[in-house]
């Protein structure tokens, strides 16, 4: 019986593109709580200025369809939409307490850097064995997230050895990237790689992010279940379907 290949050989694929949060690191739950609670208190400030009912920020629906995954400002502006607040954009360097787009994605992202400061970023068991597998197969690795905080996490992680490059939150600013679900993200760090999107795989947690991969047309897209999503990574454009990163080592 002929033995069936791995999803990842080198056969197919030059280079394998991993988003951070939540496919790498168990840091999507980090940021999920803190949306929530950046979102509560200013929502709660909203509120009793206009004597409104407080309906809070819900991690269950909010953070899935209209943050996760996405550029930090991105994020705020697609929730405040939804709840038909409008904001000023005010400017990157504004203080977290501005009401602004941007003071409230920095608000956040305040949360989130006193969180890995404190008490460091969780690998999950499958990331290593996985990116070390890869890579003695000569296959190209790359972390594309939209997070401005990845070089402090891949290194609070230890990963920093295991990928060939990087595009992330400060890329899309530099070179007016579109964030995912566009497929700008993935397809620089497949001209970053060398290699062509139909020779790469996309490893994504997100709903944005496997639309992302989707429409790049890249050889193979995995959704990483972790919220028990299967059935909606698959809908949105996900090949491939796993639980955990160690499935593909085991």
């Amino acid at each position: 019986m002929t033995k069936p290949s791995h999803p990842i050989s080198r056969e197919r694929f030059d280079a394998a593109l991993f988003d951070m949060d939540g496919v790498l690191t168990d840091t999507a739950s980090v940021h999920a709580s803190a949306w929530k609670q950046m979102f509560d208190e200013y929502l709660q400030a909203c509120a009793v200025r206009t004597d409104e009912t407080f309906v809070p920020f819900d991690i269950a629906t909010d953070y899935k369809h209209h943050v996760d995954g996405k550029p930090r400002y991105d994020g705020v502006r697609d929730f405040l939409r939804a709840r038909n607040i409008d904001l000023p954009e005010g400017a990157p360097e504004d203080l977290p307490r501005t009401e602004t787009v941007h003071g409230l994605g920095n608000r956040k992202d305040a949360l989130v850097n006193r969180v890995i400061a404190t008490e460091g970023v969780r690998v999950f068991p499958g990331s290593v064995p996985l990116l070390e597998r890869l890579r003695a197969a000569g296959i190209k690795t790359a972390v594309v997230t939209s997070s401005q905080n990845r070089a402090r996490v891949i290194e609070a992680a230890g990963l920093g050895a295991l990928f060939d490059a990087a595009v992330d939150g400060l890329t899309i600013v530099a070179r007016g990237l579109a964030g995912k679900p566009a497929p700008d993200m993935f397809l620089e760090a497949a001209r970053a790689l060398g290699v062509a999107p139909a020779r790469a795989v996309v490893l994504e947690d997100a709903i944005s992010g496997v639309e992302a991969g989707a429409r790049g047309n890249f050889g193979l897209v995995i959704g990483v279940a972790r919220k028990g999503n299967a059935d909606e990574l698959r809908s949105h454009g996900a090949q491939l379907v796993i639980a955990d990163l160690s499935e593909l080592t085991a």
